[in-house]
């Protein structure tokens, strides 16, 4: 399957497609059950795969296995991976996103960051040279076959914003993001600059972007959206709650409720639908959510 194809077709659709983050194949078997695409959140694999903050930590080869795992169990999900700053060295960007692609991936997010990098919603966040940014981006580009590439700025000053994302909106780059919009106004002055290119807007819970639904981000022609730590930040609520509760009961389980708890069934029974032998021909029917609107997982409107 071609999947930065089938990720370029949902972006030319009517609305703003969601692409919902998550952290591990737990987090993912969850989301799978409300959306069809997912963002491979930088933040959320740090903060898993190693327990540490966003700022340069991830190791290559870590996130391409995680994808290889995402991909067998989730054949027919967007997959859009956050790839930093292409882990520095431009041939080693190229290197990642051809294996990336190999093993499924849709699309890549590059940003311009200079080491050490940040979370795209904290201070103290500096970027490369613009040249020396395209060049990157460029090769990358050149590696890539059917692979969607979202061009990031961190840019800070308005008018390096502006003049970033017109330059990135010049190159053969799919998409453009600008991280950490700060308020609507800015994302249509984004918008006109970049003339007709894809826009993708990324907000997360305490970050610095306006908190903006489906309907409004359609109304500001942004194509995509990406939530970049929902299930982690409810995981670490609800894992802290179950654990006080649990610690004030003398170690007492919770009463189970079947058919509202989660118990060891329903778990084993949510697993087991990531089998790859379980994975049957024909369209999914779980419902997506895209502009406000139900779709299919397809990403084709639900009959009616």
């Amino acid at each position: 399957m071609r999947y930065g194809s089938a990720l370029r077709e949902q972006i030319q659709l009517p609305g703003t497609t969601p692409l919902v983050g998550i952290y591990d194949m737990y987090s993912a078997s969850v989301a799978a059950r409300h959306y069809d695409g997912f963002f491979v959140s930088g933040f959320g694999f740090a903060a898993s795969h190693y327990g540490l903050p966003d700022i340069g930590f991830i190791a290559w080869p870590d996130m391409v296995a995680f994808v290889e795992r995402l991909r067998l169990a989730f054949p027919s999900h967007h997959l859009l991976v956050d790839i930093d700053d292409g882990y520095v060295d431009p041939e080693v960007a190229c290197h990642v996103v051809q294996r990336l692609e190999r093993n499924g991936a849709s699309g890549v997010i590059l940003e311009d960051q200079r080491r050490p990098r940040r979370c795209g919603h904290a201070d103290g966040r500096t970027v490369l040279p613009l040249e020396e940014y395209l060049g990157k981006l460029n090769l990358v580009l050149e590696s890539r076959q059917d692979l969607v590439v979202v061009a990031r700025t961190d840019a800070t000053e308005e008018e390096d914003i502006l003049r970033r994302a017109r330059a990135l909106a010049e190159t053969d780059a799919d998409v453009v993001l600008v991280d950490g919009v700060r308020d609507v106004e800015w994302i249509r002055r984004i918008r006109k600059v970049i003339d007709d290119k894809p826009l993708l807007f990324n907000q997360i819970a305490g970050g610095k972007s306006p908190r903006l639904s489906l309907s409004e981000l359609t109304e500001l022609e942004c194509q995509l959206a990406i939530y970049s730590t929902p299930c982690l930040f409810a995981a670490h609520a609800a894992i802290d709650s179950a654990l006080s509760e649990l610690k004030e009961a003398d170690g007492r389980l919770p009463e189970f409720t079947p058919g509202t708890s989660i118990g060891v069934r329903a778990s084993t029974a949510l697993l087991e639908q990531n089998i790859s032998r379980h994975h049957l021909p024909g369209p999914r029917t779980t419902p997506a959510v895209r502009g406000g609107e139900g779709v299919s997982a397809g990403g084709t409107p639900p009959a009616r």
